[in-house]
C-alpha cells in the first residue's frame, strides 16, 4: 500500500536532518509517496511575512500525516511558534514523545522507556495574554484586583492558564488508549493541583473520572515538582505520564536528558484522524549547511510514523538499525561518539548512509 506523507523540511538544520530520514524511511521498503511544502522563516518573504502558508495546513489535511523537520521560533519578538500554530490549526491535541534508553548514548540511566503525553491545546499556551499598560490589561487588572480582593499592580503583563473538562478528558483518553494499546501498565497524571484549585485541581479531578474508565490500567498521579525528582531519582517506576500543556513542555526535555539528550528524542502531534511526527530539537540554524547534526531523533520520529500507518515490521526494523548504528558508535555525529572525538565524527549523511546499510543487513 502506498501512503501519501507532507515532508516539511523546515529551516536551519531542519532540510539535511529531513534528507536524511527520507532516505532512511524509503530504504525499509515502505511504499510512500512525498507531498513537500516549506514553512518557517525561509519562506516567510515569498508568503507576506507568513511562516505557515495555507497551503501546508492544505497539505496535512489531504495526506492526514505529515513528517517535519525543526523551525526556528523566535525567542520574546517576532512571529509565534510555527508548532504551537500547527497544532492549533489541525487540533492535534496529543503530544506523543517518547523517552527511551539506547545502548551507546552516553547517559546515567538504563534501560528507561518512558512515554509523556501531553495537552497540546491549552493552558497557557492557548495564548491569551494581556501586554503591559494596554487599556484591556489595565481593565482586567482592576476587576481581578475588585473581585478577588488582591493587590496587582499597573506594571504587570497577564497569561491565562486555562483548563477545561472537554480537553483533558480527550487527552487522558487518549493517554490511557495509548497505554492500552501498547501494552503499558501504569498511566501518572501530572499536577499541581495543592496550589492551583480551580486549573489544575480541575485537571487531576477529570483525569481521575476518565481514568476509572480503564481497571486494566494502574492509575496515580504526582505533583509536578515531585514527579521532576522521582524522575531523576528513580525513573523506573513510571511508564505513561499524561500532563497539561506546559508541565509537558517541560517535563519532555527532562524525560530527553534522561536518556542522553534531544538528539535521541523524537515526538508526534496527533489529533483525529490527524498526525504531524517531528523530532523535539530545535533548528540550531548556526549549523545550517554544514552536514554534521545528528539525524536520529527525526529518523526515530519517521519510526513512530510507521508505526501510527500500521507498518508495524517496518518500523522494527527501522528502530533496530538505528539502534544498532548508535550501540556500534562508528558512522554517529560527534554527540554520539563515545569519546567525542569530533574529527572522527560521522556527517549527517553518513549516519543515514549506516542506518541504511543496518537496514539491509538484518
Amino acid at each position: 500500500m502506498k501512503h501519501k506523507v507532507t515532508l516539511i523540511p523546515g529551516d536551519g538544520i531542519g532540510p539535511e536532518i529531513s534528507r536524511a530520514t527520507k532516505m532512511a524511511l524509503e530504504a525499509t521498503g515502505v511504499s510512500i509517496e512525498w507531498e513537500t511544502v516549506h514553512a518557517g522563516s525561509d519562506v516567510m518573504d515569498q508568503y507576506n511575512g507568513n511562516p505557515l502558508p495555507d497551503k501546508v495546513l492544505e497539505s496535512i489535511r489531504k495526506n492526514k500525516v505529515a513528517i517535519k523537520g525543526p523551525i526556528t521560533t523566535p525567542v520574546g519578538k517576532g512571529f509565534r511558534s510555527v508548532n504551537v500554530a500547527l497544532r492549533k490549526a489541525l487540533n492535534l491535541y496529543a503530544c506523543v514523545r517518547p523517552c527511551k534508553t539506547y545502548p551507546g548514548v552516553r547517559s546515567k540511566y538504563q534501560d528507561i522507556d518512558l512515554v509523556i503525553i501531553r495537552e497540546n491545546t491549552e493552558d497557557l499556551y492557548a495564548g491569551i495574554e494581556f501586554k503591559q499598560g494596554e487599556e484591556n490589561t489595565l481593565k482586567l487588572i482592576q476587576m481581578a484586583n475588585q473581585m478577588k480582593k488582591v493587590t496587582i499592580s499597573e506594571d504587570t503583563g497577564i497569561s491565562l492558564k486555562i483548563i477545561s473538562v472537554s480537553a483533558t478528558e480527550r487527552i487522558v483518553h487518549y493517554a490511557f488508549q495509548y497505554a492500552r494499546d501498547n501494552n503499558r501498565q501504569k498511566v501518572t497524571i501530572i499536577h499541581k493541583a495543592n496550589i492551583l484549585k480551580y486549573s489544575d485541581g480541575l485537571f487531576l479531578k477529570v483525569a481521575r473520572q476518565v481514568g476509572k474508565q480503564y481497571p486494566d490500567i494502574e492509575m496515580e498521579d504526582r505533583i509536578v515538582d515531585n514527579i521532576c525528582m522521582q524522575l531523576v531519582q528513580k525513573p523506573e517506576l513510571y511508564d505513561v505520564l499524561v500532563l497539561p500543556n506546559l508541565y509537558g513542555d517541560i517535563i519532555s526535555d527532562l524525560g530527553a536528558g534522561l536518556v542522553g539528550g534531544l538528539g535521541v528524542a523524537p515526538g508526534a502531534n496527533i489529533g483525529d484522524g490527524l498526525a504531524v511526527f517531528e523530532p523535539t530539537h530545535g533548528s540550531a540554524p548556526k549549523y545550517k549547511g554544514m552536514n554534521k547534526i545528528n539525524p536520529m531523533a527525526m529518523m526515530l520520529s519517521g519510526m513512530m510514523m510507521l508505526r501510527y500507518l500500521k507498518e508495524q515490521e517496518a518500523a522494527d526494523r527501522l528502530e533496530r538499525a538505528i539502534a544498532t548504528v548508535i550501540r556500534e558508535g562508528k558512522k554517529v555525529t560527534y554527540d554520539l561518539r563515545p569519546d567525542l572525538d569530533k574529527q572522527k565524527a560521522a556527517s549527517t549523511t553518513d549516519v543515514a548512509e549506516a542506518v541504511i546499510e543496518a537496514l539491509e543487513t538484518r
